[in-house]
């Protein structure tokens, strides 16, 4: 049976038919276009094969949505430099497959450094690497930036980014903790994100963007 599709990242994956180029093609220009509605349309009509490459390279659910949400989140960002010569699916398969492969090396167990490393940190302090004044700052900086961006979501949209990002609350524990489908948990992420991406981009450069991508449910 066919599932019904309110939210761009909410069902499990399955075998979708990929839309054939040209439809492709115009749904990427009518998006360049400002055609939010096109954009969410490319989203369902990828989201699961994106889905399916993340969980291969993962083998985790829950970080293979992070990497689904993730890779539309770069798409939309960077529409304009898409370029027609490969197919859109195609793109969207090596933006899921780089981060996937970054969540997979950020993931690998820490492993303690070598004897002779340590001997020679011993003899020589000097090459311990410890934070500059300067890196503490543009850290600083960053959080700050993040924070105000925050000030600016709805209530809902920053507690589910502090749950999840801060707190680091699986979807099944965001739906109990919120109390809403596990399907709205996923939805309203990608839109928490997506607005507080928009956020940070006005700090730095105050163009008047569009706040929703309607289509989707929240």
């Amino acid at each position: 049976m066919a599932r019904h599709l309110h939210n761009p990242l909410g069902c499990a994956p399955d075998r979708t038919k990929v839309p054939q180029r040209n439809e492709a093609e115009d749904l990427v220009a009518r998006a360049r276009a400002g055609d939010d509605a096109a954009f969410a349309q490319l989203v369902r009509d990828n989201q699961r094969s994106v889905y399916r490459v993340a969980l291969g390279i993962l083998k985790d659910p829950d970080p293979a949505m992070d990497v689904a949400q993730e890779t539309f989140l770069r798409i939309h960002r960077n529409l304009a430099k898409f370029r027609s010569e490969a197919a859109f699916s195609t793109w969207a398969y090596r933006i899921a497959v780089n981060l996937s492969l970054d969540a997979a090396r950020r993931r690998r167990p820490f492993e303690p450094l070598p004897p002779e490393d340590h001997e020679a940190w011993d003899a020589n302090p000097a090459a311990v690497p410890v934070p500059t004044p300067e890196l503490i700052a543009s850290l600083r900086e960053q959080v700050r930036c993040v924070l105000e961006a925050m000030d600016h979501l709805p209530e809902k949209h920053r507690a589910i980014l502090v749950l999840r990002e801060v707190e680091g609350l699986s979807y099944e524990q965001l739906a109990e903790v919120l109390q809403i489908p596990k399907g709205t948990v996923m939805s309203r992420l990608f839109h928490a994100r997506l607005k507080l991406q928009r956020a940070l981009a006005d700090s730095s450069a105050p163009a008047r963007q569009k706040d929703d991508v309607p289509g989707w449910s929240r």
